[in-house]
């Protein structure tokens, strides 16, 4: 039987996965909710804005129609920003069946519910097997998936065997895939790591050397393990790709939209501003609201984060802020749970 698979979301992640999935042979259905945006895919099998100079193969077929593009679907790939993962499934289920396999690579909390995506998507579709809700994740940045610059991710799942298949799918010389069964730890790392790169894109702004990033990424990683496993997530997940591997590569990278972000805002810029210059979506922003509210509402101590949401929401200077940090109660740096 062939395997086939439809792509849901057109951004750079989309096309940089269908790209993969293509070159691997495999029939790539590729949907966005931008209809123009399928056309001129068709049109041109390229996107100049959103990945420059990439082509791609002619096994990926944008298509206008939801139904169409999940026509005999066996897998079906979520790359919509994480705000629209909701939306995007309550569209989908009419029309697919518990034999879908479902595979979010959107990072985020759901701003009303403070949900997981996987949550989000078993919440919209509860009738859908959770064997069959995956999660890909991990420091994997589209503009160097697209170029085949060496990556690897983390495929998580309840059922060992599913996953496996779905690793085999999307494995190859240069794009390496680990399993790790822990579901919401792979989430939260890969969603909470969104705002601590809004702080060092800040710290990029005002200046600051690499002591500061260093200390940023250590104590950031501290706060996302400390409400990650409050969720229940393995503790050892947040050493992990999704956790440390993803929080490095989006506080450090010049492709990072969140680290840009914190960056321009640092430097005077306001939100609609930043959001403008950069052109794309900045999931941190929302991640910021919903992981504060997450973080109050089970009592677990974020001080950086909280910091941000100060910064985004009450316009606090990013000075102050900093200042406010540096000046906390002496703490040992092993209380990592308290």
């Amino acid at each position: 039987m062939d395997t086939r698979l439809v792509v849901l979301g057109a951004g750079s992640w989309g096309l940089a996965l269908s790209r993969l999935l293509g070159n691997k042979n495999y029939s790539v259905n590729l949907w966005d909710i931008d209809q123009e945006a399928i056309t001129f895919l068709q049109q041109n099998h390229r996107h100049p804005r959103l990945l420059p100079g990439i082509e791609l193969p002619n096994n990926v077929h944008p298509i206008h129609s939801l139904e169409e593009a999940l026509d005999n679907a066996h897998y079906a790939i979520i790359t919509v920003p994480s705000h629209a993962v909701r939306s995007l499934c309550k569209q989908l289920k009419p029309l697919i069946s518990n034999d879908l396999t479902l595979i979010n690579c959107a990072k985020g909390l759901d701003i009303e519910s403070l949900q997981t995506m996987s949550e989000v998507i078993h919440d919209v579709l509860p009738d859908h097997s959770l064997d069959r809700i995956v999660v890909l994740s991990g420091p994997s940045h589209a503009e160097e998936v697209s170029r085949d610059i060496p990556t690897t991710v983390t495929i998580s799942g309840n059922k060992l065997d599913h996953i496996q298949e779905i690793q085999d799918i999307f494995s190859t010389a240069q794009f390496r895939v680990y399993t790790n069964p822990d579901i919401i730890g792979v989430e939260m790392g890969g969603s909470l790591k969104n705002v601590i790169a809004i702080a060092a894109g800040a710290c990029d702004g005002m200046g600051f050397g690499d002591n500061t990033k260093a200390a940023l990424i250590t104590r950031g990683l501290a706060e996302i393990t400390r409400l990650g496993v409050k969720r229940g997530g393995n503790p050892a997940t947040f050493s992990g790709l999704s956790g440390l591997g993803d929080l490095i590569v989006t506080c450090m990278s010049q492709h990072s939209r969140n680290r840009k972000f914190g960056e321009l805002r640092a430097k005077g810029y306001t939100t609609e501003e930043a959001l403008k210059e950069i052109g794309m979506v900045v999931e941190g922003l929302n991640t910021t609201d919903s992981g504060k509210r997450l973080a109050d509402k089970l009592n677990v101590e974020m001080p950086i984060i909280n910091e941000i949401y100060q910064v985004i929401y009450n316009n606090k200077p990013v000075e102050k802020a900093v200042l406010d940090l540096m000046t906390r109660n002496p703490k040992s740096e092993n209380e990592i749970y308290a």
